[in-house]
Parts: structure tokens; C-alpha cells; sequence
């Protein structure tokens, strides 16, 4: 069997992460086997269409390397790719006419005051079950109702009795009551499918081998089933994929501010950080390893190790990978992106690449990086108690001496570099009989007001310079007499 999946989104705002896990596996499933991966674009709910949202979808599949073999863009021999298009050459149409005839649909011309009469409360939840009014008409009704325009919708005509199975590739054989079943709506009133309806169609008539969606959908499955073998289609392989949440093992919001592939982006995680995770949340590769390019996943992707158990979407996972994403970076494109937040706080004239160079290794998302260098810009207030380091046995009045001391070693420096001015630290120490953490520390408080910084004292003295270098130590030599007299 040739392998082709597809990924039919609806165009109604930004890519959900579960949206772009399922575009993810339909495209590792069909590359995993050599198959096809197929964009269909499901625009039937012209209500809740965003204008603009078509773009969003493609520019992520693009920018994610999802990229379709056949689609609106890349048509073959099975579009139109776009249902609104497919609406208009009538195909949804005819399918349904067709189950008409077989008795597995029928015309529905009830108002909305009747089905509102049909609303229940079940577990605290309303529900209308239609009641097959319109499935007992004569055909002389229907025909006059037609003739005469009446609104009308055409529901799928599922049996009261009996049971409907179907089987899925993650959550095994799945038998529910056709009780249980509501005769949906597979034409709406204004000509346009259900997606429901429009699914079956559209997987059967494209040639469509692994369906990949959310697990809400199985329960809608059984009606799928239904419409399939109503048609005397062969049934897709199904495979749904496990609910996402969040920490708190909520179902993943729009609210979370990190439930959409632009959200990410936007918050400064990397595009294949993202890939990467979100390939995890559901599947478990062979092995230790987690960090996989989107060729490696295509190599190592069995659907068959997806889990049924919810997926945890954990922000702190990610930036993790994403730290580890930065730091195998080529310098050049991370530059790009480390140097728009490093301007953020940084106006002077410094060396922002050695700048983005310290902190590389050390962030796991791109706005780390502000708060991280600011100093570099201008020396912040300080807390004199940084002075005090327990490990290398600093105090504020041994600092005092030290800043006094090299003062003028740094003020008499002929080379203003890391190596030369690490040179005259080390041998300051070497002559005071101390370690170099010792004389390094109270230089780096007084040139940072830092803890801790993305670099060591010399290294950010040749940042900033050697006159702004004299200023701070000045500075930090004033406020330490003040404080001790």
C-alpha cells in the first residue's frame, strides 16, 4: 500500500500546537514511508474563517519543513484542495444524494424552534438528539417542501439499534451503540458539508491511506465508519492522537500564551526546538536520545509508540531543548536573532558579537538575553554586600584593597584585551599569595554589579573599555570607602 496522509486544516486563526502536531505526524507518517503528504484546506465554516489565516498555514508548514507534496499550491490530480472550491463543483452534493437514495441520509426541513425543543440536559450538558422527524416524510412531502424552497439540511440516517465498531491503530477496536449515535448534518443549510461529512468524502476521493487527528474525534469515528461502508469505501487507517495539556493537566488553552507555533516563535524559541518537542508530545522514540532534526525523526517514526495517555505540554522541557538547540547553532543565525535582543538595552557602541558570543551557551530562549547583558550598557545600582564571597574568602574591606591595587595596573595597560588584562590579575594574585577567584571577584562585582555574569572580569572589561573599566572601579572603590567609614 502507497502511504498518503494529509493535513486539512481550517482556516480560523493561528496554528494550535495540536494542530501542528497533527500536521507533523500526517507528513512523518507519509515520509517514514516513503508515501505522500497531502494540504487540504477545510474552509466549509465561512463563519469562523479569519482572513489572513490561509497565510498562517502555509508559512508555518514552510517555515517548519512540513512541506506538502501536493496541496492549493502543488496541485496533482485530485484537487481542487480548497472545499470551498470543492463545494462549488458540486461534489458534497452528490455524495449525499447518493446516500439519499440508499436510505442512509435524508432530507431534514425542520425550523430551529422544533430542534430547540429537542435540547436536553445530560450531566449538566445540553445535547439535542434528533428524533428522525423528517426521516418518516412521503415523497410527495419532501418533493413539495423542495418545490416550494424550504430550507433544509441533509442528516446521515444511523440505525436505533445495533452497534457501530471501528478500529483505531493506537486505541485498538472501539464498539459504541448506534443509540448513542445523533443522525448528523451532512449538507448544512447553505449547501455547504459538515466537516464530518466533508472528511469522508474528500479522504476516500483523494486517496487518502492514515487519517492522523486528535482524540476528540473518536467518538465522531463511528459515524465516519458508517458513511464509509454506506459507500461501499474502504475504511482509512485511523490514528488519534492523545489530548495535550498543560501543567496543571488542563487541556491545552489559547490563553496559555504558549499553545500556537507563533506564540513560540514570538516568545524566542527556534523553529526545530519546536518541531522537535512537539514531535514528543505523544510518541516515544526508541532510546535515550530526544534531540532529533526533522530528518531524523522521518527516519525513527513509528506511530505505532504513540501513547494513549495525555501529553504534558512542559514550557520548562522546552526551553531546555531550546537551549540546547542554541547552543549547536551557527553563529550567523543565532547573531541574527541574539543581536535584535541584545539592542533592546544596548545602544553604545560595543562589540555585540563577542557580547552574543558569552551568552550563547547560556540562555534557553532569545529574551533571556536582555536582562542577561544590560549591564554591559550601563552600570546598574548595586547592593555593596556583593563584595561578600564566602568561597574564595572575600569581604568588602579586602575588595576595597583590591579594586585600590589594580587601579592602577589597569590605568597603566598598554593592551586593552581579555589575555593581557587576565595577565595582570593573575599576577597581582600570585604576588598578594591569594587564588585568582579572590582578586577576579570584587573586579567583576565592580564592573557589572552582577552575581553572576555571562562572562568573566576581564572579559567584560574588554567590552566596555578602558576608560568606562576605570570609571567603575572608581566608582566602586568611592562606594565602598563610603560604606566602611
Amino acid at each position: 500500500m502507497t502511504v498518503k496522509t494529509r493535513f486539512a486544516p481550517s482556516p480560523t486563526g493561528m496554528m494550535h500546537v495540536g494542530n501542528l502536531r497533527t500536521a507533523l505526524y500526517s507528513y512523518l507518517i507519509a515520509k517514514h514511508e516513503g508515501g505522500t503528504f497531502m494540504l487540504r484546506i477545510e474552509d466549509t465554516d465561512q463563519e469562523r474563517e479569519v482572513e489572513g489565516a490561509v497565510d498562517v498555514i502555509n508559512r508555518t508548514l514552510r517555515e517548519t519543513g512540513l512541506i506538502a507534496d501536493e496541496g492549493p499550491d502543488k496541485p496533482g490530480e485530485v484537487g481542487p484542495y480548497v472545499q470551498s472550491e470543492r463545494v462549488k463543483a458540486g461534489i458534497y452534493m452528490k455524495y449525499a444524494k447518493e446516500l439519499i437514495e440508499k436510505g442512509e441520509a435524508y432530507y431534514c426541513f425542520c425550523d430551529q424552534e422544533r430542534l430547540s425543543s429537542l435540547k436536553k440536559t445530560v450531566g449538566g450538558k445540553e445535547i439535542m438528539m434528533y428524533d428522525k422527524h423528517c426521516l418518516h416524510l412521503s415523497k410527495e412531502e419532501i418533493e413539495a417542501n423542495l418545490a416550494a424552497g424550504k430550507p433544509f439540511v441533509i442528516r446521515q440516517n444511523v440505525p436505533d439499534e445495533g452497534t457501530t465498531k471501528f478500529v483505531d491503530d493506537i486505541y485498538g477496536e472501539i464498539e459504541v451503540p448506534n443509540a448513542e449515535l445523533d443522525d448528523m448534518i451532512l449538507i448544512k443549510s447553505d449547501g455547504f458539508p459538515t466537516y464530518n461529512f466533508a472528511n469522508v468524502v474528500d479522504d476516500h476521493l483523494m486517496g487518502v491511506t492514515h487519517v492522523v487527528r486528535g482524540n476528540e474525534y473518536l467518538s465522531s469515528s463511528p459515524k465516519y465508519n458508517r458513511l464509509y461502508n454506506a459507500f461501499g469505501w474502504e475504511v482509512p487507517i485511523y490514528v488519534h492522537c492523545p489530548l495535550i495539556t498543560d501543567e496543571e493537566h488542563h487541556k491545552l488553552s489559547k490563553r496559555s500564551g504558549h499553545s500556537s507555533f507563533e506564540d513560540l516563535i514570538a516568545a524566542g524559541f527556534v523553529t526545530e526546538a519546536v518541531v522537535n518537542y512537539v514531535a514528543l508530545l505523544g510518541w516515544s522514540p526508541e532510546g535515550e536520545n530526544e534531540l532529533f532534526s526533522l530528518e531524523e525523526l522521518i527516519r525513527n517514526f513509528d506511530y505505532h509508540r504513540m501513547n494513549k495517555a495525555p501529553a504534558v505540554f512542559d514550557i520548562k522541557k522546552l526551553r531546555w531543548m531550546n537551549g540546547e538547540y542554541i547552543k549547536a547553532m551557527d553563529f550567523g543565525p543565532y547573531f541574527l536573532r541574539a543581536e535584535k535582543e541584545i539592542r533592546k538595552v544596548i545602544q553604545k557602541d560595543l562589540d555585540l558579537r563577542k557580547i552574543a558570543e558569552m551568552v550563547k551557551t547560556r540562555i534557553e530562549i532569545f529574551p533571556d538575553i536582555p536582562p542577561m547583558v544590560d549591564f554591559f550598557e550601563a552600570l546598574p545600582d548595586y547592593d555593596l554586600s556583593l563584595y561578600q564571597n564566602k568561597k574564595w574568602k572575600v569581604t568588602p574591606e579586602k575588595s576595597l584593597k583590591v579594586l585600590e591595587d589594580l587601579l592602577p595596573k589597569f590605568s597603566e595597560a598598554e593592551s586593552w584585551n581579555n589575555d593581557a588584562l587576565y595577565e595582570i590579575l593573575k599576577k597581582y594574585s600570585e604576588e598578594e599569595g591569594v587564588k585568582a577567584g579572590f582578586t577576579i571577584w570584587p573586579v567583576r562585582i565592580a564592573l557589572s554589579g552582577r552575581q553572576v555574569t555571562p562572562a568573566g572580569a576581564t572579559e567584560i572589561a574588554e567590552v566596555i573599555g578602558k576608560e568606562e573599566t576605570l570609571l567603575r572601579l572608581e566608582k566602586g572603590i568611592a562606594l565602598l570607602k563610603a560604606s566602611l567609614t
